[in-house]
Order: structure tokens, then sequence, then C-alpha cells
């Protein structure tokens, strides 16, 4: 016996509206377990990450000095702490190749923070493009291969920062807890931002010279974090299979 489905104009009409509905429901769940969590975005587009879902990261800015990284980079060494992102300006990276070789040898994620440590909100889209393009160049001659992240020099940016950096193929980056060492507040004031980290979150520390308390905070830094048994990631492995989340930029 064979049957027929006959449907009726209205009856097709309400069977498409079901299913681009479920069409749009799966798209939707599928956004959910994009992969990272992004805080800051255009609307539909481009997106900044500031916290995601595995462990903790820790990550240095540094933008100038020579004098406060090496210390850093011993800190790490000696609490046997193996993952971290050193976010890099481009003109930094060209006056210290020892220390940036230093940073790739020890096993450390690199990010890109612009070349001349500016505020990329206060200059023209060509501007920053400029200055990114730049810091790539430095990059390339240095040999650091997959810099994939990318954070705002002073921390500022808007839709054309993210647009920018979605051309060049670049995930901003943003932090969820800020150290505020470079206010150089005391190393137990140091240690008291740090200590709300949870699961998921971005510290924001610092490596150049500005911040002279860093390194002293570090090991309680990071012997806290153990105690609480948050494992230290790179902000790319962090990032993967987060859950989405977006507020617009305005």
């Amino acid at each position: 016996m064979n049957f027929f489905l006959v449907l009726s104009g209205r009856s097709l009409k309400q069977f498409l509206i079901i299913l681009i509905a479920a069409f749009f429901t799966a798209c939707f769940f599928y956004a959910e377990s994009g992969i990272y969590i992004p805080v800051f975005s255009a609307k539909d587009g481009p997106k900044a990450v500031y916290r995601g879902e595995n462990g903790v990261a820790l990550t240095f800015n540094i933008g100038w000095g020579d004098e406060k990284a090496e210390p850093i980079l011993d800190v790490l060494k000696k609490e046997n702490v193996k993952a971290a992102t050193f976010f890099l300006s481009g003109s930094w990276a060209e006056r210290h190749p020892d220390l940036v070789d230093r940073i790739v040898k020890d096993g450390y994620e690199i990010g890109m923070l612009g070349y001349a440590y500016k505020d990329y909100t206060e200059l023209e889209v060509e501007k920053v493009r400029q200055d990114i393009v730049k810091a790539q160049e430095v990059f390339k001659k240095l040999n650091v291969k997959n810099v994939k992240l990318l954070r705002a020099p002073t921390g500022h940016f808007d839709k054309t920062t993210l647009k920018l950096a979605d051309r060049f193929g670049y995930t901003v980056v943003h932090w969820s807890i800020d150290s505020k060492d470079w206010t150089n507040p005391g190393t137990n004031i140091i240690k008291e931002n740090v200590s709300k980290a949870k699961k998921g979150d971005i510290i924001l520390l610092h490596a150049s010279d500005s911040a002279k308390q860093t390194a002293s905070a570090l090991p309680g830094i990071i012997q806290d974090l153990k105690r609480k048994n948050l494992k230290l990631v790179t902000v790319s492995d962090m990032i993967v299979n987060g859950s989405a989340k977006a507020n617009e930029i305005k």
C-alpha cells in the first residue's frame, strides 16, 4: 500500500517556517559552543576575548625597558611554569632579540602588542594598519612564527580595531583580572588583586621596566594559583572550546 502526503499551501508555509526556525536554533547552539568567550564585539562582527574556559592564563605586556623581563622569565623557570603568554610590542622585540629568543625557547606563547605602543582608538585606521604591519615585519625577521593574538597596546580598542585585526587573522585579547602591577602598589596588593582569579580568567601582568614589583609578587601569585588547582595555560590553549558570550561595543 502506498501513502502520499499532500500539503496545502497553508501547511507548506507552516512547514517552511518550522524548518527555518529549526535552522536558526541549530546555528545559535553552534555559536554557543564556539572557540572562545568574547566580551567586546562589533555587532555581528569580530570579537575580543577576555576570558576562556580552560585553566588560567598569565599574560605579560612588554612595551619598553630591558631590566624586568629577564627576572620574570627566571621566576617562571624557577616555579616550573610551562605556559604563559607574552604580548610584545614590535619596537621592544626589535631592540631585544635575545630576550624574544629566550621567550620562544622557554616555550612561552608570543602575542602582538602593536609596534609603537600607541592608543589605537586615537589613530586613523590606516595608521593602525601600518602599526600592525610594522610589528609583523619585526616578528618575521626574528623568526617568531604563529603569532595569532593581538592585544591593543594601551588596552583601548574599538570596532575599527576589531575589524582590522580580523582582516589580518588575529584574535584581539583583553583580560578579566588586572593585577595593576604597573602602579607599583606593593607585592601584597598585586597578589591580592590576582587572588580573585578563577578558572577561565586571563590575568594582566607587565614585564616592562615600569612594573618594578611584578617579579617579586610573581612567586606568590603562582603558588596561590597552584594551591587552587588552577592549571596555567597559554591564551590560545585556554580559548579553545569555550562558551560564546558577547557585549556590543558602544
